[in-house]
């Protein structure tokens, strides 16, 4: 937990750290002190405060801010679609092509985009599901959509599964990666090698390239739908 929220940063005491250290998480922006258990707080935060021109050079590699507004291109799967706010249609975005059409007040349009974006990536990903617990002659209890930080995918030994909805904002065969991957949870709940074999069978393709995919790339996705004010 934060002990100095009103710095601007969070601060972390970690009982196997042995020094201080600063970091800026490319997910969210937000900077980390991480602290001995016995480490001086005042002085931790004066270091901190020290480091500044290092803080704004990591910042400024962050991803670029891509916040829901019309004319906005969203990555989709495998493509793109446009945000497009029309006169004379309504509130509720409805996809044609690849233009995302999404009338009413320009006020709450991002979040009418985000709600219709979760929506369609819930839909998507249940279908997914099914059709490789199907494959894998499995249940799934039910599954769900959040937005973490940490995890693309999550599965409890009740079966229920959950995703990142941000997954529909990747490739497909990143999507579907984690999907196997998730579901193959639901024989091995563990990741030992028959998990994997499973997984690989699953997909039907080696999903190695999916996993370095979400490590190079999985940071951006973040950053997908944040206003600036945000970053």
């Amino acid at each position: 937990m934060s002990e100095a929220a009103g710095h601007g940063l969070d601060v972390v005491r970690n009982p196997r750290a042995r020094r201080m250290r600063l970091s800026v998480d490319p997910r969210s922006g937000r900077v980390r002190l991480t602290l001995p258990p016995r480490a001086s707080l005042r002085h931790a935060l004066a270091w901190a405060e020290e480091q500044r021109e290092w803080v704004a050079r990591q910042r400024s590699k962050l991803p670029e801010v891509r916040p829901f507004v019309p004319g906005a291109r969203v990555p989709w799967g495998d493509g793109e679609i446009e945000i497009v706010w029309p006169a004379g249609v309504a509130r509720t975005p409805r996809l044609e092509g690849e233009r995302l059409l999404c009338g009413g007040p320009r006020e709450g349009l991002e979040r009418r985009v985000e709600r219709w974006l979760k929506r369609e990536a819930l839909a998507l990903l249940s279908r997914e599901t099914a059709e490789y617990a199907a494959r894998a002659g499995v249940k799934v209890a039910s599954v769900t959509i959040g937005d973490p930080r940490a995890r693309w995918g999550s599965c409890a030994s009740s079966g229920a599964i959950r995703y990142s909805w941000r997954l529909a904002l990747a490739p497909a065969f990143v999507r579907r990666a984690t999907v196997a991957h998730e579901v193959a949870h639901r024989v091995h709940m563990n990741h030992g090698p028959a998990f994997h074999a499973l997984v690989a069978q699953l997909f039907g393709a080696d999903p190695t390239p999916a996993r370095e995919w979400l490590r190079r790339h999985g940071a951006q996705l973040h950053w997908i739908g944040r206003g600036a004010a945000e970053a």
